[in-house]
């Protein structure tokens, strides 16, 4: 009896080995990672298709386009998130795809280490512009009769390169947009360039 336990519970070992190997072959095969390479550091977002199909796609054309390549975090504010995807070195907007629709309504929480998309006040205003939560904002979440920022992935390294972003010192600059001269607010006075966004095997 205690033979045949034994090799039931060998076996069972053995079947729960092979079944975790292949969910986390699916995992690494599915779930798309993408490295920003900054400045200040890299930083590694997981991103979550499943839950934010539309948002995630478009995230990624921008990506693979080359699109955030030599961008600045142009909106950094200490306790709260460091935004960016939307401004060369010179602070001149660049062109952006169509907006999308808002997805967050898949209830992804905008907590500590989140990524989520940046908008105006229209929910479906997002484009190519992204935020890095530095702390729990859940202020910014969905919740009936309120649309959120949509949350669709998550820095799984490179925490402490955000932390030290969030510690740069701002102050206002004159910013060229689509609709002419504007002035931001926390803008860090000493650039800090997203160098290079690219994808990446699992960490």
């Amino acid at each position: 009896m205690t033979a045949l336990y034994k090799r039931i519970t060998l076996a069972t070992s053995l079947l729960l080995s092979i079944l975790s190997t292949t969910v986390n072959a699916q995992e690494s095969t599915d779930t798309p990672y993408v490295r920003l390479e900054t400045s200040m550091g890299g930083i590694t977002l997981k991103l979550y298709p499943e839950k934010a199909p539309i948002t995630v796609a478009n995230f990624l054309d921008y990506v693979d386009s080359g699109h955030y390549d030599n961008t600045v975090f142009h909106r950094v504010i200490s306790n709260f998130m460091v935004q960016g995807g939307g401004f060369d070195t010179d602070l001149v907007e660049k062109p952006t795809k169509d907006p999308i629709v808002n997805e967050s309504k898949n209830k992804l929480h905008n907590i500590r280490g989140s990524v989520a998309m940046a908008r105006t006040s229209d929910p479906d205003s997002a484009s190519a512009q992204f935020f890095i939560n530095q702390r729990s904002n859940l202020r910014l979440d969905w919740a009936p009769g309120k649309v959120g920022y949509t949350v669709f992935g998550e820095v799984v390294d490179g925490m402490g390169v955000v932390d030290f972003i969030s510690t740069a010192k701002t102050g206002p600059a004159t910013a060229t947009t689509s609709q002419g001269q504007a002035t931001f607010g926390d803008v860090p006075v000493d650039a800090i360039v997203l160098k290079k966004a690219l994808r990446v095997s699992a960490p």
